[in-house]
């Protein structure tokens, strides 16, 4: 059986983080959604964006709502009797602060998607661990004298991840492969740090989807950190508003601001940066692209490709990307660049 997700209606509706990728690319729990199905159908699953360039007869697939996050039981149910009708147990993503408010359940379900029948790597003495049997550590991982809590919910550590000496860490969480928690970081469930990813300060209830640094002392919580960001030492974003009144955050697919519940911190779109002791309010949106510096507290809608307070020049945003990703010894592709370029000029005519 093959599935197709139907990416194309939901693509605007979780920006800034489906500005360059499909929403099946969403990391929420431990993988994104199009690798939950991988799992489950390796192979066999395409993007209803990518039919074009492959020239398949859709009647070959069973078509599924790619904002649908699927629930083990509704897998299951897919591969018993190929039937794709989406049950209740799911979740869907509809806004981009769905991300951190699933994250939770998805955090539980994937881990117990990827670790059945499977046995955990030792975790080493000289940490302190509760409820061992929630824990699964992947080949080459490390952890140095640190707290293992996973009493409340499963923790998982991917390949070749590092958790340095002096963290403390309560459940649901999950680290993916080449990622890092430098000396002494706090996190508080559900939190997801993605591959590549390094994490420090605190961190609470909250997804950095892959690549990006927040290497520092600070407060990120509630919030979603696209891919390739860098947060500047210091920078803590505010979830709650004093009135503990309903916060609202820029929507693009509404073109304005709506309610996003009574807790909701950064929204911070791919390759976007801000300086050393940043101070971000409650629902801030930042785009794709971004250099966030200056004296006055930043816009709780800040715009693609800015910098400053200004509009960031195409080549020195290429630029700049690629010295970042060069620090995790990496580089800019051509793919990345068309993509962007694509966006850059999109923007310019509206």
């Amino acid at each position: 059986m093959n599935v197709l997700l139907d990416d194309l209606p939901y693509n605007n509706s979780l920006y800034p983080f489906t500005a360059l990728r499909s929403i099946a690319h969403v990391r929420v729990g431990i993988l994104t959604i199009y690798e939950k199905w991988q799992e489950v159908f390796p192979g066999k699953v395409m993007l209803s964006s990518e039919m074009s360039d492959r020239h398949i007869e859709e009647s070959e697939f069973k078509n599924v709502p790619a904002n649908i996050i699927p629930s083990i039981h509704f897998l299951k149910k897919v591969v018993a009797s190929k039937d794709a009708s989406v049950t209740d147990d799911c979740k869907t993503l509809q806004y981009p602060w769905d991300i951190f408010i699933h994250n939770d359940w998805a955090i539980r379900e994937d881990f117990e998607l990827i670790t059945v029948g499977r046995d955990s790597e030792e975790i080493g003495l000289g940490n302190k661990i509760v409820s061992f049997e929630n824990i699964f550590v992947e080949p080459g991982a490390s952890i140095n004298f640190s707290i293992l809590n996973a009493e409340e919910g499963p923790i998982y550590i991917g390949k070749n991840a590092r958790i340095e000496e002096g963290c403390m860490i309560r459940g649901p969480f999950s680290i993916g492969e080449e990622a890092r928690l430098k000396m002494g970081t706090k996190v508080y469930g559900a939190t997801t740090i993605g591959p590549y990813c390094m994490g420090g300060g605190e961190i609470k209830n909250s997804v950095m989807m892959g690549y990006s640094n927040k290497g520092h002392d600070g407060y990120l919580g509630d919030s979603v950190i696209g891919e390739w960001c860098n947060l500047g030492a210091g920078t803590s974003n505010s979830n709650l508003k004093n009135t503990a009144g309903t916060v609202k955050a820029w929507s693009m697919k509404d073109n304005c601001y709506i309610n996003a519940g009574t807790k909701c911190g950064l929204l911070m779109g791919d390759y976007s940066r801000c300086a050393i002791n940043t101070s971000f309010n409650t629902g801030t949106v930042v785009g794709i692209s971004c250099n966030i510096f200056g004296n006055s507290f930043p816009s709780k809608y800040i715009q693609d490709f800015t910098w400053g307070n200004e509009k960031y020049i195409f080549e020195k945003a290429v630029t700049d990307i690629n010295n970042w990703k060069k620090l995790k010894g990496f580089a800019i592709t051509e793919k990345e660049i068309e993509s962007l370029k694509f966006f850059y000029e999109l923007k310019q005519q509206q």
